[in-house]
């Protein structure tokens, strides 16, 4: 660190308690109190360097009697300490000046008029001498000069101090890539020299080739030991200078995470870097704890509104983890605070709407299930229904609340409802009091048609669902069968072409020989999967025929007529009979083309 000294006397200064003497000479005339801490002076030595000292020993003079007097500093910057080293600079003991204290004596020097009229080389001159010769060129020395700004803040500012240190730092920040270097870099690497455009000399000469510089965040942590007003001075100057938005958005990160210990409990496993919106470029995850951080320490509702609107804006890339914000309010009973995570889902989907123009619903289905990436509203269409199956054990969650924010995801947001017909299963799971109003009202969130083979062969053994929704299931169960055995046929069809096509070519290339044979095989074995599943399927139809037939002998033709409104379906009493009819017959061309495979196989053997 950078200092000076100034003086040539040693130092005579002796402390006794709460009390300074210069023990050398005559005994002290004058005591000069600062704060709780005593001066036991002359007069002489102190008048003839501060003129304010100067008109305080006259008045005392004037008031007091004979023999000494007492005066009193109450505003002196940076109290006793600063002023002991004023006190020996008037003696001309030897005192260092520093990055730490220049601040300090240059304001005390001010306060305590010791300019130039009061003798050549005053304080106040060798201070603002090195303020500007050595502390304002150099990054190290002028941070801490500013640090030192903070508890003398309004004398800084009226001599302009601290201002001249931030922009000191802005241009630094912005320019050195080492903090040690004063002015433009010339850095030697073995026998190549950088020139102050960052170019590779060779024998004096440019070669165009440019050094590898530091990072650009190599301040951050430098700054973070800032208070919060001259950090934020600081950043908006920085700001103002044209320094880039993602570097300042790095300092923030690096402040808030030093002084918020909570946003560092919940790290992403991914860079965060990778988490920067095109809406913002503060990390999702920053913004999150920040608002947790805010409802914990009860910030005002426009601060936390406004936190829920940015990280509305930027939805799409937050985690689940991200959104299991803890309830920390005494008046809600649920566990987690679903009704913070709607208000951000609707900031996200009015953000949305305006971005898009027009509403997708235009759009065919085909587009959106073929699109090569995720839009953002399926990705937060995803999360939601995560979080809701997250939320849905608990007991204390009401179905309204539930249901409100599963149905606030728009219908085309989500291409499979897989996720949404989990969320639900898992809450009527935890809440088996439920009414069947109840169950129904909430499982009409759920589109049938949009549900994987997989999720429909769980939901038509899923004794939770009501009734309609197990029929609707296996009816676009069974669609979805005669789409996969229609497409089958059409895999088949257009293989044994291609084989006839290139079956001479075939026969002098073992590997494509076998290749045709492994793909038959494995044709064979998903034509039997479904072929089991289609017999399945006629085993749960002919049961619910019977169980119908069974309830309409009971109560007459009127409860038939009643359970087919229940279904949801405009259906006669044949239906069952003649599905389970059309699934047979089904089954006997599925038998047909495994047959018509075997066949091939043999053949492919026997050549």
């Amino acid at each position: 660190m950078a200092c000076m000294k100034l003086g040539s006397k040693t130092d005579a200064f002796q402390r006794k308690g709460q009390a300074w003497f210069y023990t050398t000479g005559l005994p002290s005339d004058i005591i000069v109190e600062v704060g709780d801490i005593s001066f036991h002076l002359h007069k002489f030595p102190l008048l003839s360097r501060s003129g304010v000292m100067e008109r305080l020993i006259a008045e005392a003079n004037k008031e007091g009697e004979d023999g000494g007097c007492v005066i009193s500093l109450l505003d002196v910057p940076g109290g006793a300490k600063t002023f002991e080293l004023v006190a020996k600079f008037c003696y001309g003991v030897k005192i260092e000046v520093t990055a730490a204290n220049v601040v300090h004596l240059r304001c005390a020097a001010e306060r305590l008029e010791m300019n130039e009229e009061y003798g050549d080389g005053n304080l106040v001159s060798q201070t603002e001498l090195f303020l500007n010769q050595v502390v304002l060129e150099n990054w190290t020395d002028s941070l801490r000069a500013l640090q030192g700004c903070e508890s003398v803040l309004s004398h800084a500012e009226e001599l302009s101090i601290t201002a001249r240190l931030i922009k000191s730092l802005v241009v630094k920040s912005s320019t050195d890539p080492d903090p040690n270097l004063h002015g433009w870099p010339v850095v030697v690497y073995g026998r190549q020299l950088q020139s102050p455009g960052g170019s590779v000399l060779w024998n004096g000469i440019s070669t165009g080739a440019k050094l590898k510089t530091a990072s650009s965040d190599w301040w951050y942590e430098d700054i973070s030991n800032l208070s919060l007003p001259l950090y934020k001075r600081l950043i908006s100057a920085m700001e103002s200078h044209g320094i880039k938005e993602e570097i300042i958005v790095g300092s923030l990160t690096t402040y808030a995470k030093k002084y918020l210990p909570g946003l560092n409990r919940r790290q992403s496993t991914g860079d965060s870097s990778s988490r920067l919106g095109s809406k913002g470029l503060v990390p999702t995850n920053i913004l999150f704890g920040l608002l947790r951080t805010a409802m914990i320490l009860r910030a005002s509702p426009t601060c936390i509104s406004n936190l829920e609107q940015r990280i509305g804006m930027q939805l799409h890339q937050a985690t689940l983890e991200d959104l299991l914000m803890p309830n920390f309010s005494y008046t809600m009973e649920t566990l987690y605070n679903v009704e913070c995570v709607q208000r951000i889902l609707q900031h996200f989907l009015a953000m949305d709407q305006v971005n898009a123009g027009a509403s997708p619903n235009s759009l065919d289905d085909g587009q959106l299930i073929g699109s090569p990436s995720l839009t953002p509203i399926t990705m937060v269409a995803k999360l939601i229904d995560g979080y809701l199956a997250e939320v849905a054990p608990d007991i204390n969650l009401k179905l309204p609340k539930f249901q409100s924010l599963a149905a606030a995801v728009p219908d085309y947001a989500r291409i499979l409802d897989d996720g949404i017909y989990r969320a639900i299963d898992i809450y009527l799971k935890s809440h088996p009091w439920l009414t069947d109003v109840d169950k129904e009202e909430i499982c009409r969130l759920i589109d049938c048609q949009k549900l994987s083979l997989e999720a429909c062969t769980h939901a038509a053994q899923n004794e939770r669902l009501p009734l309609r929704i197990i029929v609707q299931v296996l009816f676009f169960e069974q669609l979805q069968l005669r789409t996969s055995i229609a497409s089958s046929f059409l895999v088949s069809d257009n293989f044994d072409g291609s084989r006839q096509l290139t079956s001479g070519l075939l026969t002098s290339n073992e590997g494509g020989w076998n290749t045709a044979v492994r793909e038959n095989q494995v044709l064979k074995v998903g034509m039997d999967s479904m072929r089991m599943r289609v017999s399945e399927l006629e085993k749960e139809c002919s049961n619910m025929r019977e169980e119908i037939a069974k309830l309409s002998m009971v109560k007459g033709s009127s409860t038939w007529e009643n359970i087919s409104k229940k279904l949801g379906f405009k259906m006669k009493s044949q239906m069952c009979s003649a599905q389970q009819g059309a699934i047979s017959k089904q089954k006997h061309e599925n038998e047909k083309v495994a047959d018509k495979a075997k066949d091939k196989q043999g053949k492919l053997k026997k050549k």
